[in-house]
């Protein structure tokens, strides 16, 4: 095995051990009062070691958060033509799949700036999917607060699904969110036609 693939394995298993302390951290407590000296002890390794990935905890947490946003975005991009069931479906999956980050989203002692900003992501694709489908402007009133709503409901759900321990399925939960949508998509249709 050559010496980088070595260290790059390292750096992404000392990088999920950084991150996985700070995620139970958060669980416990406050952002603002988390130190980087709990996460070292937690996560067993030296505060150089950390410092050599991150310039301190919000430093962290802002890593954390492009990262989820950008890969939040690259999914909702992919998915922006495909049928809001499967547009739920890869959200679902990939939300399971990283339940230790989307604990930290949700968990109580979070800031909440990266639920917002996912809320808004979400809004924002949800809103270009349905203008082009329907053949509206992107500003339509009526556009803009169903798919806050539609937004802000996805991300209430997945929040109490996730604190629930993810005990529901994911096809369970992608079931029920698809259900809860077609109800909406009807109303707007509806709503439409008057």
């Amino acid at each position: 095995m050559s010496e980088s693939k070595s260290s790059d394995r390292r750096t992404v298993k000392t990088k999920k051990a950084i991150f996985q302390a700070f995620s139970e951290l958060l669980k416990e407590k406050e952002l603002r009062k988390i130190t980087v000296q709990e996460i070292v002890d937690k996560a067993d390794i030296s505060r150089v070691t950390f410092y050599k990935y991150y310039l301190d905890v919000y430093d962290l947490y802002d890593k954390v958060e492009n990262e989820l946003l950008l890969n939040m975005g690259l999914i909702t991009l992919q998915l922006a033509d495909k049928p809001s069931e499967e547009f739920f479906k890869e959200i679902i999956n990939y939300i399971y799949n990283n339940r230790v980050t989307f604990d930290m989203v949700f968990s109580p002692n979070s800031t909440n700036k990266l639920r917002d900003k996912m809320s808004r992501l979400i809004e924002g694709t949800l809103q270009k999917i349905y203008s082009e489908k329907l053949g509206i402007s992107i500003n339509n009133e009526d556009l803009v607060y169903i798919c806050c709503y539609r937004s802000s409901g996805l991300l209430a759900v997945i929040q109490k699904w996730i604190q629930n321990g993810c005990s529901y399925s994911c096809e369970s939960i992608m079931k029920q969110i698809s259900e809860f949508d077609k109800n909406i998509e009807q109303y707007f249709s509806d709503k439409r036609k008057k």
